[in-house]
């Protein structure tokens, strides 16, 4: 990776001794972690980031790789073995960090992680069609309506748990703002860019590690996290019952258990 560094906002949650870094997924910010922090109580401290262009952080300055960027804004945070935690996007971030610094990363966790590439290899069919699930908000951003595009993409990913127009103003601009770094996403999630899938990479991240997801999320995230489970040395995937996309924030209780299970296999 570069040397080019853009600071980011972070703020921790909880003061428990065992320190976990958590990664937030797109259009969201540091405080989605606000609820599994609270259910893990004083367990842990959550050291959590805002990814560029989200949240406090500044805006991505469109130089180089996305993912790449985000990896190098938030491994200064890494001053000592964490727990590192990722969702969605935030996943795929949180496994840039665990191959580039092992030593440093006890165990890893990634919630929902959204490298359709391993669908692409694995299931061809189930990456197809999500592929035309995700036309409208594309369409969108291409016409130039960001808010449009936002309100789609969390239709279809926030699971409308909250309908647009019950979000306050300052959300929704935020999501507007985040909106437009999704296409710049693309190249290490679908084009694996970085090579991650090529034989013997993921053989580096060899810390315990657990691939989440929620029962009732789209088929193409079990077809990532079991790929990923398959191809990493010491992982298992799990399904929590009931949730969706969003289960870190929809059900915290489930998260804070799961990562209780293993956090119980790794010293501090």
């Amino acid at each position: 990776m570069s040397n080019i560094r853009q600071p980011v906002f972070s703020r921790s949650f909880g003061n428990g001794p065992r320190k976990v870094l958590a990664v937030h997924c797109t259009l969201a910010h540091s405080g989605a972690w606000r609820g599994v922090a609270a259910a893990m109580g004083s367990e842990v401290t959550f050291v959590t980031p805002d990814m560029l262009t989200h949240g406090r952080s500044p805006d991505w300055d469109k130089q180089g790789d996305f993912q790449t960027r985000n990896t190098q804004a938030i491994e200064p945070l890494l001053e000592e073995p964490m727990d590192v935690v990722g969702h969605s996007f935030g996943a795929t971030v949180a496994l840039r960090l665990a191959l580039a610094h092992p030593d440093k990363v006890r165990s890893l966790t990634m919630i929902e992680p959204v490298f359709f590439a391993v669908a692409a290899i694995d299931d061809p069919a189930v990456y197809k069609a999500q592929g035309e699930n995700e036309s409208g908000y594309i369409a969108a951003l291409e016409a130039g309506d960001d808010e449009l595009a936002a309100r789609l993409f969390n239709r279809s990913w926030g699971e409308g748990r909250i309908m647009w127009a019950d979000m306050r103003q300052e959300a929704r601009m935020s999501m507007a703002r985040s909106i437009n770094v999704v296409p710049a996403c693309r190249p290490a999630l679908i084009d694996d860019v970085h090579g991650l899938l090529k034989p013997g990479v993921l053989d580096q991240a060899k810390m315990p590690a657990q691939l989440l997801r929620g029962s009732t999320s789209p088929r193409i995230i079990q077809v990532v996290n079991d790929g990923l489970a398959r191809r990493l040395p010491d992982a298992v995937s799990k399904s929590i019952e009931g949730a969706g996309h969003m289960l870190p924030v929809s059900h915290p209780s489930e998260t804070a258990e799961a990562l209780r299970e293993l956090f119980a296999r790794v010293a501090e």
